[in-house]
């Protein structure tokens, strides 16, 4: 046993204005109660102890830290008469202590080694509580304590403190838990007792305020403390790190992922007390039932390395399903043992360098959610013993997988929402609201009635990006493609011919001229193009396979071959050329509206839908019905006519800057259309988007659908062209809002002083169109990212 002064709180506690004394008289009334009542041989060993208390007088001594030690002996027979009889000084951490202070006076040798390092020898640990958080704790001590034996009122209050060091020989935490009985002490008052309003001081806890409330109303000055503290103290690291998991769990959000999973490996090092070990977490996140690539390491990333994008995802869905169909732990301590090193799926570990590996499967109700590894790289290892330590930690990782698995699920589900249905924010409380009845009527055995989801009295805005002559240069690749196709083909035939004549030779040349005599048309119909591949397909082709196996010295045979699989492939060529193109138009334009399309919410709600043809054609809807608390205002659709005009103007500038990089060069022409009176629209659940309803409003789709190759009133020239936005209309009345901010925008430089206006031909059931028609300046991009919009 040891007798020597310790403070726990390595001297960081803050002095509490106590009238406080170390007493025994408490623990004497204990041994009388206890020799009065207990009917076992213990009673002989209280006896005993009072009689050692009577010899030293020790009955209405008030002692301190200074004259203690002289009654070591009573000490020692507190803890005969306290401690478990089986007990051992250096297997248990037992000691009496100062009236609320973290001073030690008595205790066991485990005791004073297990705390003496955490509080005085600094350069080993790190002690992590602050003086005042010291200071607080021992107030809700006391404060609890003097409600509780004079008011008989009981607070909230932490049954056991707990010590946090860092142990910088393994730079991991440590946690002890010091476990305080008041048993042994006594409070009593100076004067008079208040008597507090508990209902309030209730509340004022609850908001954290109630310990200054009480140093106000109860100053400790009122009060006499007598007795001895018995204080237990247990090493708790590896509960905690568990606990600090399950916070982990509770706590974390997706955009916090890399401090979320830091602290948890730190957690699992802290259990397992080596930092030398790593720990990797593998999901198990599935699409249709089937097991994908996770997108997020947590730890070393080795599982990812070993099980991720190395292997091809028919591969690893093949092993993902064998293993956690059968999921069973596996541990080396040493992969490159004789016993280890034919395990083949063991190379790529021992290509990464790891010595010792660990995989446990993790479960959360039952169902298998994830891997874990536990490793260590190169010349460190551990044994089972150390696998063994993590086993009340693994319900808290499951936890923490299917967490992660449920988050994977959830943004699957809102990538769908956004890119493949019409739910939009902005209209995704209609469809809850109606989801709501159906599950209402559904709850109460109601008939689930078809419920519409409409919008009314919506203003329509519309634009188009079209690229210029799609057709006309598709067919010009398709065209050029075939002939050059032919051109060898002919040549290959020629070449033959003069080595051995065929009559079969020289009708496909026959054949061949025949059909170059068709690519010289201006536009070849889809019927002559199969006609032509199916030529080539079921004619050409097998004839020149069979000579290339039986005669493949022949350079212009071999030559041919060789081209023909470029040919046959979709990579090659103008076509391929053309493709790549208007990917990169497409890519530019979609890009550019999804980074845009958030921030067109901030000023009212508004739903927004894109159409691919060609190039891009988008719908906008906004008006009071997307938002019935939120007051609608013509101010808000001029903001979003001011948009529309000047993200015109970005599209018709990034998707010129791309026409240098472009294989074959293409433009783009813009187009909006002003409808300056509101529609209504409905959601068609068949075609899952929104369409308009009513006659009237049907026109206004039949409006855009013929406007885009317009012709300018007697002329032949199209309205639409490149570097140039257009607004088609009918009346002067629905260009107002535009006008301006075409000015605007030519002030600022993005348009051109060259503004239009422009009568249009009829067209069927079309009459009275008018146009504005206006250039785009070129090359002020305002910083846009122009190649991570083409990406």
């Amino acid at each position: 046993m040891r007798k020597n002064i310790l403070d726990l709180s390595g001297n960081k506690g803050l002095p509490l204005p106590l009238d406080a004394a170390i007493s025994f008289n408490p623990f004497i009334d204990y041994l009388r109660k206890r020799v009065a009542g207990e009917k076992t041989a213990k009673a002989g060993i209280y006896k005993n102890a009072l009689a050692l208390f009577d010899k030293y007088n020790a009955q209405d001594l008030d002692l301190t830290l200074d004259n203690i030690q002289e009654y070591e002996e009573l000490l020692e027979q507190m803890y005969v008469c306290l401690s478990p009889p089986l007990a051992d000084e250096y297997e248990v951490a037992w000691g009496l202590g100062f009236p609320f202070q973290p001073i030690i006076c008595y205790g066991t040798t485990m005791l004073y080694e297990l705390m003496q390092e955490t509080v005085t020898d600094q350069d080993k640990y790190v002690v992590t509580k602050t003086p005042e958080q010291y200071h607080q704790s021992r107030l809700q001590l006391v404060y609890s304590f003097i409600l509780q034996r004079l008011y008989n009122y009981r607070i909230p209050v932490p049954a056991g403190q707990y010590h946090a060091g860092v142990n910088t020989e393994t730079g991991l935490l440590q946690y002890f838990a010091v476990n305080i009985n008041t048993d042994f002490l006594e409070v009593m008052p100076v004067g008079p007792l208040p008597t507090p309003d508990f209902t309030e001081l209730s509340v004022r806890m609850a908001e954290e305020e109630g310990y200054e409330v009480f140093e106000k109303l109860l100053p400790l000055s009122m009060f006499r403390f007598r007795g001895i503290t018995m204080v237990t103290i247990s090493d708790v690291t590896a509960q905690k790190a568990v606990e600090n998991i399950e916070s982990v769990r509770l706590a974390r959000t997706p955009d916090n992922d890399e401090t979320s999973y830091h602290h948890v490996i730190q957690s699992l090092k802290t259990i397992v007390g080596n930092k030398k070990i790593e720990f990797d977490l593998f999901p198990l996140v599935t699409v249709n039932n089937e097991p994908v690539y996770g997108y997020r390491k947590g730890g070393t990333g080795i599982l990812f390395d070993v099980w991720g994008e190395r292997l091809s995802p028919e591969v690893f869905r093949k092993q993902a399903k064998g293993y956690f169909s059968n999921p069973n732990s596996f541990f080396s301590k040493d992969l490159f043992s004789a016993k280890d090193i034919e395990i083949g799926f063991l190379d790529h570990f021992r290509k990464l360098k790891v010595r010792s590996l660990a995989l446990m499967p993790v479960f959360y109700n039952r169902q298998p959610v994830g891997v874990l590894a536990m490793h260590t790289w190169e010349d460190d290892t551990f044994d089972e013993t150390a696998v063994s330590l993590l086993e009340p930690a693994l319900a808290a990782i499951g936890s923490l997988m299917q967490v992660y698995i449920d988050e994977f699920n959830l943004e699957i589900e809102s990538i769908i929402k956004e890119k493949f249905t019409s739910i939009q924010p902005s209209v995704q409380w209609k469809f809850n609201e109606v989801a709501w009845h159906y599950l209402y009527n559904r709850k109460r055995g109601l008939p689930e009635k078809a419920e519409t989801i409409h919008f009314n009295e919506v203003y329509p805005l519309y634009g188009a990006i079209d690229i210029r002559n799609s057709t006309l240069e598709r067919n010009k690749a398709i065209i050029t493609d075939l002939d050059n196709h032919l051109n060898l083909l002919m040549n290959t035939l020629t070449a033959l011919q003069q080595e051995h004549h065929s009559v079969l030779q020289e009708e496909m040349i026959y054949k061949c001229s025949k059909w170059k005599e068709v690519l010289k048309q201006e536009q070849l119909n889809g019927s002559d193009e199969n006609k032509l591949v199916t030529f080539f397909r079921e004619e050409t082709t097998p004839y020149l396979t069979h000579l290339s196996k039986h005669n493949g010295n022949n350079a212009s045979l071999a030559d041919y071959m060789t081209a023909l699989e470029k040919f046959n492939s979709n990579v090659y060529g103008n076509k391929h050329a053309l493709e790549l193109s208007m990917q990169m138009i497409n890519n530019v334009v979609n890009n550019y509206f999804e980074s845009e399309k958030d921030q067109l919410q901030n000023s009212y709600p508004c739903y927004f839908e894109k159409f691919r043809t060609d190039g891009v054609e988008y719908d906008i809807y906004i008006g009071q019905s997307f938002s019935p608390n939120q007051p609608f205002n013509h101010f808000h659709l001029k903001n979003l006519r001011l948009w529309q005009l000047s993200s015109m103007a970005a599209v018709a500038q990034l998707t010129a800057s791309l026409v240098p990089e472009m294989p074959i060069p293409l433009d783009t022409t813009q187009l909006i259309f002003v409808h300056n009176h509101t529609i209504d629209i409905s959601f068609r659940a068949d075609e899952r988007k929104f369409d308009v309803e009513g006659a009237y409003n049907i026109r206004y789709q039949m409006i855009k659908k013929r406007i885009d190759k317009v012709h300018i009133h007697n002329s032949e020239e199209r309205l639409t062209q490149p570097g140039k936005i257009v607004l088609i209309y009918f009346d002067k009345k629905d260009i107002e809002d535009y006008l301006p901010f075409i000015h605007y925008l030519q002030e600022k430089g993005t348009l051109n002083n060259d503004l239009e206006e422009l009568e249009l031909e009829d067209l069927q059931g079309l009459t009275g169109l008018r146009a504005l028609r206006v250039g785009v300046a070129p090359g002020n991009l305002n910083g846009m990212p122009k190649k991570e919009l083409a990406n």
